[in-house]
């Protein structure tokens, strides 16, 4: 029998329509499973969730059996803190059931930022610096000093804050503004022998300032700073010398008791050897 003549038979016939039936029953069964497994047709549009609190937005998901995450949180002063300012898929798309619903929401706590350090800026350029960094100019505290619109110190809540100091985005921030030498005159005090927190305290109750402190080679660590008396200081507390409110005193300070006179000295009795190549000193500047 000639191979050809095997497609006129009828078992051919018959098997052939067998295999056909079969390939489209696979086809029917395997659309109808897929149909099932993505649910076509049962979804729902998606509600405007924007405006609402995690809270709020639980019994929504929930009801239609969606799962959801917070993907990301971000600070927006105008906005209540908690709700959701952005969400994916948008509201009006339709989902199915178990589909994962991302949101977006405004955080609960306030946004951190650190205090910059706005010493011996320009006002200016101070208050750029902290509109930069999202805080905000307070009272600004005049007081005397030889620079005018210079910033001198920093306060928060009426006291001084250490640059660096986290606080909430917005915060205002007090500044300490030098408003130039007064036209009144007081007298210079006598600092001879005073450590110099206590030559501070008589300074700034006079309306005036340390400027320069040099510490000699006596000195040679923190808590001899701490402990070290002024020897020398310019301008002199002569008889009758004046300084303008505001302006400065330049100090030297040491453990050597001889460099300390009984009576203040003028500036020029001081001997000037006792600064040698041997003897280290540090200058510090308010």
């Amino acid at each position: 029998m000639k191979w050809w003549k095997i497609f006129i038979t009828k078992a051919f016939w018959k098997n052939l329509g067998i295999i056909v039936l079969i390939a489209i029953f696979l086809i029917i069964a395997a659309f109808f499973s897929l149909n099932l497994y993505t649910r076509h047709g049962n979804s729902k549009p998606l509600p405007d969730f924007t405006g609402l609190t995690e809270a709020q937005l639980q019994r929504l998901i929930q009801n239609n059996q969606w799962r959801y995450t917070v993907v990301d949180s971000v600070h927006l002063a105008d906005v209540p803190k908690g709700v959701v300012i952005e969400q994916v898929p948008k509201a009006g798309e339709h989902v199915k059931k178990n589909r994962n619903i991302f949101f977006t929401i405004n955080a609960w706590d306030d946004e951190q930022v650190s205090i910059p350090n706005l010493q011996d800026y320009s006002l200016r350029n101070a208050k750029a610096l902290l509109e930069s960094y999202g805080l905000a100019v307070g009272e600004l505290i005049y007081i005397p000093s030889e620079y005018t619109n210079l910033v001198l110190g920093q306060h928060l809540n009426g006291k001084p804050v250490v640059p660096g100091t986290l606080v909430s985005k917005g915060t205002v921030v007090d500044l300490l503004i030098g408003r130039g030498l007064s036209s009144k005159l007081t007298a210079v005090p006598n600092l001879m022998g005073l450590e110099r927190p206590i030559a501070e305290q008589v300074a700034t109750s006079l309306g005036l300032n340390l400027g320069a402190i040099i510490f000699d080679g006596s000195v040679v660590s923190p808590d001899d700073s701490a402990k070290a008396f002024v020897w020398r200081q310019t301008p002199t507390s002569a008889s009758g010398a004046m300084l303008n409110i505001g302006a400065s005193i330049n100090v030297w300070l040491t453990l050597n008791d001889s460099l300390l006179r009984v009576n203040a000295p003028a500036l020029d009795d001081v001997p000037t050897d006792v600064f040698d190549d041997d003897n280290a000193f540090e200058s510090e500047f308010q």
